[in-house]
């Protein structure tokens, strides 16, 4: 019956951008096969597969990956066993752990997290995505 003034303006879902709806696979979810984003993610289940997002990735202290990682930046609390590639800033967390290689821009490690394997820091992760990004093109073309 009475309109406020707001309602005309509220946010329609395609007025949100990308980069703020976060994806969830919640504890006791078992995944396996790639999982590819516009989004942010975060994983607090079990991914047996790839992740490729442009945006930031979260796995809780309960998430564990097997697989390769592609992302913008990434917070690490749980497990991983793999390639992990991160275009800005990788942040280990005190309950880490990490078995695999580490491709970053930068790369923060709290006290206590555990990582065995190859680490490259520098540019070289950004060639490295502009050359994925080339191969995606080329395939859909």
């Amino acid at each position: 019956m009475f309109k406020s003034k707001n309602e005309n303006q509220m946010a329609k879902p395609s007025d949100v951008s990308s980069q703020d709806k976060i994806n969830r696979i919640v504890d006791g979810t078992v995944i396996e096969g790639n999982i590819r984003s516009e989004s942010n993610i975060r994983i607090d289940g079990s991914l047996k597969g790839n992740v490729e997002t442009k945006g930031r990735l979260v796995i809780g202290p309960q998430g564990i990956i097997h697989g390769e990682i592609t992302c913008q930046n990434a917070e690490v609390e749980g497990k991983v066993k793999g390639k992990i590639m991160v275009e800005d800033l990788l942040s280990l967390k005190a309950s880490a752990h990490i078995d695999g290689e580490i491709f970053t821009s930068k790369l923060s490690i709290d006290p206590g997290a555990n990582f065995t394997g190859s680490c490259q820091m520098g540019n070289k992760v950004k060639q490295m995505n502009h050359e994925r990004e080339q191969k995606v093109e080329e395939k859909s073309a």
